[in-house]
């Protein structure tokens, strides 16, 4: 057997730390770091933190923190903490990684809609710090925003169509269906619920930061992605867009967050100054026709819905095949059925077409869809 290495030795060697009198234990044997004590900085502490930096209009923690079933406040974090931490750790935001942003089945390097929302979070994150909001609450939503989308990017929403009567809205499904087991603040549900713009306006500043950084980041981004595949160009670019915002996602984002910052200190409202809003709705505009809608990407989308629509048919035949853990004791099977198959990753779903369907693989989607 052959002796351990170096490595493996020094791993086993730190196994319990390095204790040091007062019956603590260091990290490192070593160390240069050192904090003046205090006392802990808790929830409270925090609160009045908030309370004190930040500008008028913006959400509070202090005094919010309604939930569907009530709890106990956590004495470390504040409500908007324990939403953001949930989320991260929830099995709806893992599953982001598995699903298509604009590519379906993505090479190492393009997003997906797990990277994504890590993006549109540093984006809200920006802006809210910029112009003193709660930058928490604002990341718990950003972070939160997408995990109602299900395989496929945006092509599922109308595949889900089909099924319900009030159709599939990825926002509201992630506030009310995907995250709720989570027990959500309502400010932070209702940023999710309400991100996209098409929605009724959120109740919070802190909302209608996620929906600018939702925008600013997937038309940058997005961009970017289909560069790298060869979709388009950056000469393509219209003129119009480049001599605002540049031709390079780094100084996109930096100009369109900039701009929302200047602009809102300067209202008191959550808006971007005209220029770049005008780059904005222009690269927008660009994405949509050289990307979202290009005959490949349409073909791709049309293969994602009768995928999807043939799972959920099928599941419905065979709800045995349905976990227990969606299935209620109620008359409703459509709605438990759409929400296992909206859960399930780009790959998971595919595979389920294969071995549940008789989908050859040749059919399945491989390239760009529809997600943006």
């Amino acid at each position: 057997m052959a002796e351990p290495s170096y490595r493996s030795r020094a791993w086993a060697q730190t196994m319990s730390g390095h204790a040091v009198d007062g019956g603590v234990v260091r990290s490192h044997a070593a160390t240069r770091s050192r904090l003046q004590p205090g006392p802990v900085v808790d929830r409270r502490a925090r609160e009045e933190r908030e309370a004190a930096t930040l500008r008028p209009g913006a959400a509070l923690a202090h005094g919010a923190g309604t939930r569907a079933v009530a709890e106990r406040p956590d004495p470390q974090r504040t409500c908007f903490e324990r939403d953001r931490d949930r989320i991260v750790h929830s099995t709806a935001f893992r599953r982001l990684a598995g699903k298509t942003q604009v590519v379906v089945q993505p090479t190492d390097h393009q997003r997906t809609r797990l990277t994504h929302a890590l993006e549109v979070a540093q984006v809200a994150r920006s802006i809210a710090a910029g112009i003193g909001a709660n930058v928490t609450l604002a990341d718990a939503m950003a972070l939160g925003h997408d995990c109602g989308h299900g395989p496929g990017g945006h092509a599922s929403e109308e595949a889900f169509d089909t099924f319900l009567p009030e159709g599939f809205d990825h926002a509201t499904w992630g506030a009310d269906v995907a995250l709720t087991s989570l027990n959500l603040c309502a400010e932070t549900l209702d940023g999710i619920r309400n991100h996209s713009w098409s929605r009724p306006a959120p109740m919070t500043v802190e909302g209608e930061v996620v929906s600018f950084a939702d925008r600013i980041a997937y038309c940058a981004h997005d961009l970017e992605d289909a560069q790298r595949a060869g979709i388009v160009t950056t000469g393509q670019i219209p003129r119009s867009v480049r001599e605002v915002v540049g031709d390079d996602r780094r100084t996109q984002l930096a100009t369109f967050i900039r701009s929302v910052i200047g602009a809102t200190c300067a209202t008191g409202e959550v808006v971007m100054g005209a220029d770049a809003a005008r780059a904005l709705a222009g690269l927008r505009e660009f994405n949509y026709e050289r990307i979202y809608t290009r005959p490949e990407s349409q073909a791709q989308s049309e293969a994602v819905i009768s995928v999807l629509r043939g799972l959920v048919s099928y599941y419905l035949d065979h709800l045995e095949l349905v976990p227990q853990e969606f299935l209620s004791s109620g008359a409703d099977r459509v709605h438990p059925v759409v929400a296992y198959v909206a859960g399930m990753t780009d790959q998971f779903a595919f595979s389920c077409a294969e071995e549940l369907l008789g989908w050859d693989r040749s059919r399945l989607p491989r390239w760009l869809g529809r997600g943006f």
